[in-house]
């Protein structure tokens, strides 16, 4: 039986890949930083690991022995992860531990990736291998955009030196149960069931948003298949920020407590939405939620978690 190695079970996705890869037919060990657990992780042998500890990986890896990885764990915090000093940490990190994956027989890695590695002020609409790529040399490039680079290119010379099957993933807009109430939709959400103001940007952007449980999904799929390289983890609904703060305050009848205007964000590409044909004629994945039923479920989630609060 193939074993996979899951780091961030635990985290925003990480705990939706765990039931699709034990459908799939393999025995996952997913590596948890936290003391609990997520439901959806249930079948899944757990460990709590420090994947900063070198040491602690190397008794992990030897221990599982895992025949592939799915490395999504990596600094998330909401305000700070895009200059975090910990972004090279991580990086640094996941260089150890898909070394010893493969130094160990492993066969197949599959990491996240995230659309800042696209070159944003010729961004648009972003095709794997085609798009350009941000500089790592551009100093005023984030220290995420410039990890994850350099994590992806190391990667790939890997895989050239020793035939090691690899895909990376990158990860446009998502959303959903256990967001991070500081995030777009959730801070949306979550004040306007509070009926309180949610002050936003202008919201001209136009993006590409995508549930959760959907990212999730496609990387279980993508550990499964025999794909090479970069693939854009996605959707191809398109649609301006504005337009989806509207869209949830008509669901929830509070479209006078929009404030859009009211912030002044980061400058930011008017596109920024991914190609998604590797991922649907590759990959074969198909999301399970449209835009709106990805939002009914969002609201659903956190309205039980507010009503249980009270």
């Amino acid at each position: 039986m193939n074993r996979v190695l899951v780091t961030g079970a635990s985290g925003f996705i990480g705990r939706w890949t765990v039931s699709e890869l034990l459908t799939q037919g393999f025995k996952v060990h997913a590596v948890a930083h936290r003391s609990g657990v997520p439901a959806e992780v249930s079948g899944a042998d757990i460990t709590h690991c420090n994947l900063l500890d070198a040491g602690a990986v190397d008794a992990l890896i030897a221990r599982v022995a895992p025949t592939h990885l799915l490395h999504l764990a990596w600094i998330a915090t909401p305000g700070s992860y895009w200059q975090s000093p910990d972004n090279e940490l991580w990086r640094d990190a996941s260089r150890h531990l898909i070394e010893r994956f493969v130094s160990g027989g492993g066969k197949r890695v599959v990491v996240s990736g995230t659309c800042a590695e696209y070159e944003w002020s010729t961004a648009g609409v972003c095709v794997e291998k085609r798009t350009p790529l941000a500089d790592v040399q551009n100093l005023g490039l984030s220290r995420y955009a410039r990890s994850k680079l350099e994590l992806a290119k190391f990667l790939e010379q890997l895989s050239d030196r020793t035939g090691l099957s690899y895909a990376w993933g990158r990860v446009f807009f998502q959303f959903g149960p256990y967001e991070n109430p500081q995030r777009l939709v959730a801070s949306v959400v979550c004040n306007l069931l509070r009926d309180r103001v949610a002050e936003c940007t202008s919201g001209r952007q136009v993006r590409s948003f995508l549930h959760v449980a959907d990212v999730g999904h496609a990387f279980a799929r993508l550990l499964h298949v025999d794909v090479h390289g970069p693939v854009n983890i996605g959707s191809d609904e398109r649609i301006s920020v504005a337009d989806l703060v509207q869209r949830l305050a008509d669901k929830l009848q509070r479209r006078g407590l929009v404030r859009l205007g009211a912030r002044q964000g980061p400058p930011e590409p008017a596109l920024l939405v991914p190609d998604t044909r590797r991922l649907a004629l590759e990959v074969g994945w198909q999301p399970r939620y449209s835009l709106d039923g990805a939002l009914d479920d969002t609201i659903r989630w956190w309205r039980t978690q507010l009503d249980d609060a009270t």
